[in-house]
């Protein structure tokens, strides 16, 4: 008989505490700045990545981090394919970061059962935030600042 997956809520906390990390390394003013952009290069082709605060709490901050290609690919289809996007909550009182709704879906469970009509995988929560993980890891040994941060009152008119 199949065992009924259990997520291993340790490993998952850490992960997220790591996130944390990561994201105030990248976004240290995070209080009052509403956008960064980093610079990857990927061989001849350049990638930005996004950090945009949508929403902010006392406890709270919601991050959408987003990835966009430069020219190279024009495709509309394949630019979507390869500009990932996560919404990213972070727990300012208990020191995480997690990913709440990949790709402007509806927000993740803890599990799912599988199969499933959307095809997540069981793991799919642990495997987007350990995604992420990567994502930032990755900002922070190969990117580089590509402007100034963009301060919140720029954006207070909106």
């Amino acid at each position: 008989m199949k065992t009924k997956y259990v997520p291993d809520l340790s490993k998952h906390m850490a992960l997220c505490e790591a996130n944390y990390a990561r994201l105030l390394k990248l976004m240290a003013d995070i209080d009052q700045c509403q956008q960064r952009d980093f610079i990857i290069d990927i061989g001849e082709h350049q990638s930005i990545v996004s950090l945009q605060v949508q929403e902010r709490f006392k406890f709270t901050t919601t991050v959408l981090v987003s990835q966009s290609q430069g020219s190279a690919i024009q495709s509309a289809k394949i630019k979507q394919l390869f500009s990932p996007q996560l919404q990213v909550r972070l727990y300012h009182d208990a020191k995480m970061a997690e990913v709440i709704n990949p790709h402007k879906r509806s927000q993740l469970q803890g599990s799912y059962r599988y199969p499933n009509d959307a095809m997540f995988h069981v793991d799919e929560k642990i495997q987007l935030n350990e995604y992420l993980a990567q994502w930032l890891s990755h900002c922070l040994s190969h990117g580089y600042q590509s402007r100034q941060a963009y301060p919140q009152s720029l954006f207070e008119n909106e």
